[in-house]
């Protein structure tokens, strides 16, 4: 996407320090070496729990270095790694029990000569699997890289979106599913993307707009998409999947989500990336404006929000989104396009997914960085709650029947059940990669994950869950 919307959790990159100290047996410092560029990465271990066993592979260092991971002064590996003539190396070392969750910061030390590295290590929570005897879940298989779901009151269907792989794409679909049975109904390839003719005169790769983001319109009998990486939407028709528009390359950048307040006759795409939202008219389907979004936030540097999941409250036409760049909440009036209010969420780190309870008057927000679910207050902007739910909580939807979130955690292959209070009420087991979910008004869930492999038995699979 740049990335696709949905963001996965990837191994944790070091940050190099500009610092570098040459080693000498005098008191002085020799020169810094402004050469070094040297990077630790995290390897073989998606999520890092408390007793993790973790594997660090370096590279770009100085031949011959010894290297030793320090946190808080105390040595990590048994004894320092040696870089080899690739300017390579690799060590490990174990998580602490005790080890408390969220952000660490360990010292890549590396001498002869001197040198040093920060290296962010995210120490996930470990919830057990729970509350499976509460909950109905009925499992489906799907097609390829699945994304997101939406449900259709009227017409009682589920649209999913789904794209494989990095472009040139040639494999995406926008499929239509039956909520009883769970099988696909119709399905369409996404269009092909425009492109001139090579150098060579040899035809192009095949390359389709990507569908990712997806909403529905009732109103019109449409199905909304983004096509994350082509920077734009499309709309299709509820009944057939035929194409109604494909709007042009540029006009959503790096389009993540769309939703549709079908009462009034818009929809709104995020640009993840651009501080704004932009609004289109569903019946003339055209832009209408974009509506500028400024942070709370203060600080170094050029800081600004970026939004990425949705939410919609229908009966007071008020939209929530969060940013993934300055964890705040963005809450706008649909009706006249105006930022009602921002707010900071304390607690909040890579904010991704947004729902909100209108009963209670509650934002709910999952955030990848922190593996933690956030319920704070709209009227205050005050947090509730803070919930750790697994690694990687990318998204979260709230059924009000039962008054139950459901957060997709993407790394640890969970879906995690919360009520409105803050209770963890069940752990499910979600597949590989879950990475979305929508409710269906009646007090069931659809959830989609992706898959780790074109032989993944745990993955692309459409899930509906229920409380029994």
């Amino acid at each position: 996407m740049t990335k696709p919307p949905i963001a996965m959790i990837r191994p944790i990159a070091a940050v190099s320090l500009a610092l570098v100290l040459a080693a000498c047996a005098s008191p002085g410092f020799e020169a810094p070496d402004a050469s070094f560029k040297g990077r630790v990465n995290v390897i073989e271990t998606p999520v890092v729990l408390a007793g993790s066993q973790v594997k660090l592979a370096g590279q770009d260092f100085k031949p011959g270095q010894e290297v030793t991971i320090y946190y808080g002064g105390t040595a990590l590996n048994q004894a320092p790694a040696v870089v080899g003539a690739d300017g390579k190396f690799q060590t490990q070392f174990q998580v602490p029990q005790g080890a408390q969750t969220g952000n660490h910061s360990l010292t890549v030390n590396a001498a002869k000569p001197a040198a040093a590295v920060l290296l962010p290590l995210k120490v996930s929570p470990n919830v057990p699997l729970s509350g499976q005897e509460r909950f109905d879940v009925k499992v489906q298989k799907l097609v390829p890289g699945l994304y997101q779901a939406a449900y259709s009151a009227k017409s009682d269907r589920v649209f999913v979106t789904s794209a494989v792989g990095r472009p040139p794409i040639s494999q995406t679909e926008l499929v239509k599913i039956n909520p009883q049975t769970l099988a696909i109904e119709a399905r369409v390839e996404a269009g092909l993307v425009p492109a001139a003719a090579t150098a060579s005169g040899n035809a192009p790769a095949v390359n389709r707009f990507a569908v990712y983001g997806v909403a529905v319109d009732d109103a019109n009998g449409t199905v909304w998409v983004t096509n994350t990486r082509q920077d734009t939407v499309a709309v299709y028709n509820q009944a057939d999947l035929k194409l109604i528009k494909q709007f042009d390359a540029g006009v959503v950048p790096h389009a993540r989500d769309v939703l549709v307040d079908a009462a009034l006759g818009k929809a709104y795409a995020t640009p993840v990336g651009q501080a704004d939202i932009v609004v289109f008219d569903t019946k003339t389907l055209a832009v209408l404006k974009k509506i500028p979004l400024q942070t709370t936030v203060k600080g170094p540097g050029d800081r600004k929000f970026s939004p990425m999941s949705l939410e919609l409250d229908a009966a007071n036409h008020r939209l929530f989104t969060v940013s993934m760049s300055t964890n705040e909440v963005a809450v706008i009036n649909t009706r006249t396009d105006q930022v009602e209010k921002v707010f900071a969420l304390e607690g909040a780190r890579s904010a991704s997914g947004v729902a909100y309870d209108a009963r209670t008057n509650r934002v709910l927000v999952a955030s990848q960085g922190s593996d933690n679910l956030i319920i704070a207050d709209v009227a205050s902007g005050n947090v509730l709650h803070d919930v750790k739910v697994g690694a990687g909580a990318l998204n979260v939807a709230f059924d009000p029947v039962s008054n139950l979130a459901y957060v997709s955690n993407r790394a640890s292959d969970t879906v995690t059940v919360v009520d409105i209070n803050g209770r963890i009420v069940a752990n499910l087991a979600g597949g590989s990669f879950p990475n979305h979910a929508v409710i269906d008004g009646k007090g069931g869930v659809f959830a989609v994950n992706k898959a780790r492999g074109s032989d993944d038995p745990q993955g692309d699979r459409i899930s509906y869950i229920k409380l029994r």
